[in-house]
């Protein structure tokens, strides 16, 4: 596809990915719907895009009726809507006795619910056009799922399912659909996620740096492949020498997978020992 004219819609655009895929978007030619909860922070990434004919949309993607709103706002002001990616979303640090049902459901809600909510009201402008593609960004924990996230994992899992199931169901139609398994981005994401209450905050924060500390590849080139992977409507796609590692390793051991991981991640999914003083 051509983006150039088009509109393009970004969730979780004021900051992160969706703050990249909105930068790289617009410098393709693409007029951009940023769509975040952020005031502050989507206005910011605006006033970065090149181009013109970009818009804010302030929106909490759990909210049925405010995302309904927000779509409209997009219809009425861009003719044609050509892609949506989304990319709001979160993390959460605990084990399952230290998490409350509370702090579960609203992970889903975000990570689940706002990709379902933003996607099926966008889903009758995306139709109007003669071709048009729908990217979700997923996990490598929708491919393996960790010990100590189990609510992110639980999310990423359904997100996918979401995602194939929706391919399968406009197989035939103008509009494709395409899931993004990300790892090891640089990103704030983990460092900026929620941790559950019953966790000590430095233990928190050190299982948070420990994981940041895996990441390897810089958001820019994220970005730039998750754009591609749209332009070409791509129904997989790995970013990160990690998520393909991951992709490997879970259909050659699809049991026994952990094994390999258990190691490399420890301190990034210990929430129980206690921090030494210094």
């Amino acid at each position: 596809m051509d983006v150039r004219g088009a509109t393009s819609v970004v969730t979780g655009a004021a900051s992160g990915m969706g703050a990249e895929v909105a930068r790289e978007l617009a410098r393709r030619g693409a007029r951009v719907a940023l769509l975040d909860r952020n005031e502050d922070g989507i206005a910011a990434v605006a006033a970065t895009l090149a181009g013109a004919g970009h818009t804010t949309h302030i929106v909490d993607v759990r909210d049925d009726g405010a995302v309904d709103d927000a779509v409209g706002e997009v219809i009425r002001y861009h003719t044609r809507i050509q892609t949506l990616i989304t990319c709001a979303g979160s993390s959460m640090l605990g084990s399952l006795d230290q998490l409350t049902m509370e702090e579960m459901r609203w992970l889903m809600d975000v990570n689940l619910w706002g990709t379902v909510n933003v996607t099926r009201a966008l889903l009758p402008a995306l139709r109007r056009e003669p071709a048009a593609h729908i990217t979700h960004l997923v996990s490598i924990y929708g491919l393996a799922a960790p010990a100590g996230r189990i609510p992110y994992a639980m999310s990423k899992y359904a997100v996918r399912g979401f995602t194939e199931a929706l391919r399968h169901e406009l197989e035939g139609s103008t509009v494709t659909v395409g899931a993004v398994y990300p790892a090891g981005v640089k990103t704030g994401i983990i460092l900026h996620g929620r941790y559950a209450a019953a966790l000590d905050p430095a233990i928190a924060q050190r299982a948070a740096t420990a994981q940041a500390r895996m990441y390897h590849t810089e958001p820019e080139t994220a970005a730039r492949r998750i754009v591609e992977a749209t332009l070409a409507r791509r129904a997989r796609t790995m970013i990160g020498r990690e998520a393909r590692l991951v992709d490997v390793l879970t259909r050659l051991a699809p049991v026994h997978y952990w094994s390999a991981m258990r190691r490399p991640l420890r301190e990034a999914i210990d929430t129980t020992t206690p921090v030494a003083d210094s």
